[in-house]
């Protein structure tokens, strides 16, 4: 586990006050390269420098997120004030957590997001947030990793909520898409208890053989094999970004013991957790088919 000391490995907070000229920032460089980044922009104009070749200009107010994959450059024009924030992937999996939004939160972590901030609710409730983080980080006497987390939490739920996230959230079709839909957060919830499948089907009203058949139906996977999924997902997850040990991980993940979890890893994937973790780091920065791609992969 990183200690609240290092909290500045793992995240940013700045505050770029207007200027008579502008300013150009590299998001994704050195210690920031695979952070995960929030831009609240004041009054005023700025611009991003994807090097994919695309530019976007960016008129304030307004939020952005801008996740790892992004890979750009920020201009900010003279006169334009701005708050910068940016956590690790290791901060961001402490402030998602595993709750019920958690797998809503971690899709629409994937994507970089525009909103405007013109709402004067949504101002309201993101300005001090964010205006906390960047406090936070800027006093090294107080800095704690427990608090940074909290405040991404927030200010993450925050732009999720002010950009729709809960309106567009999918529901599937008819009572089939409900039943999915329900069990999908049931699991996210509960899926480091280990449950047997025939307690998520008493709580979502149906029978083992009901819930087989919709999941089968829908997705051509069983619900064992989507609660698994979800399981080997998140170790992988968390042997790719988190610097805790095997058995710490065994631990989090609801294992009676490192050697179970080592043993149902290689199982599904093919490499022990230790060998898994090995390619990660030489794959660090690089494509490898191999390693956890995203959130969105849990149907």
């Amino acid at each position: 586990m990183v200690t609240d000391g290092g909290i500045h490995h793992y995240a940013r907070g700045e505050w770029h006050a207007p200027s008579l000229s502008h300013r150009r920032i590299r998001l994704q460089k050195g210690l920031y390269a695979d952070f995960y980044h929030f831009l609240l922009l004041g009054e005023g104009r700025a611009e991003l420098h994807f090097d994919s070749g695309e530019d976007r200009i960016l008129q304030g107010p307004l939020l952005a997120f801008l996740p790892p994959q992004a890979r750009c450059d920020l201009s900010i024009s003279a006169g334009t004030a701005a708050h910068l924030v940016g956590a690790s992937a290791q901060v961001m999996v402490d402030a998602i957590g595993d709750k019920v939004e958690s797998y809503s939160l971690r899709i629409f972590t994937e994507q970089r997001k525009l909103v405007e901030a013109t709402d004067p609710l949504l101002a309201a409730e993101i300005n001090p947030l964010i205006s906390g983080f960047v406090r936070e980080l800027a006093d090294p006497s107080r800095s704690s990793w427990m608090v940074a987390s909290a405040y991404m939490r927030l200010i993450l739920m925050t732009l999720w909520r002010g950009s729709g996230g809960e309106r567009s959230e999918p529901r599937g079709q008819g009572e089939t898409g409900s039943i999915l839909q329900r069990y999908r957060q049931l699991v996210e919830a509960g899926f480091r208890r280990h449950r047997p499948i025939s307690e998520y089907a008493a709580e979502l009203g149906v029978t083992a053989d009901r819930l087989h058949a919709i999941c089968q139906r829908a997705l051509g996977r069983s619900p064992i094999q989507l609660l698994h999924e979800r399981v080997v997902q998140e170790a992988k997850l968390r042997l790719e970004r988190s610097a805790r040990n095997i058995q710490e991980i065994s631990d989090s993940l609801g294992f009676r013991d490192p050697t179970y979890f080592s043993h149902f890893f290689k199982r599904k994937t093919g490499l022990s957790p230790a060998g898994y973790r090995d390619i990660a780091r030489a794959s660090a920065g690089a494509e490898n088919s191999m390693l956890s791609s995203g959130y969105a992969d849990w149907p």
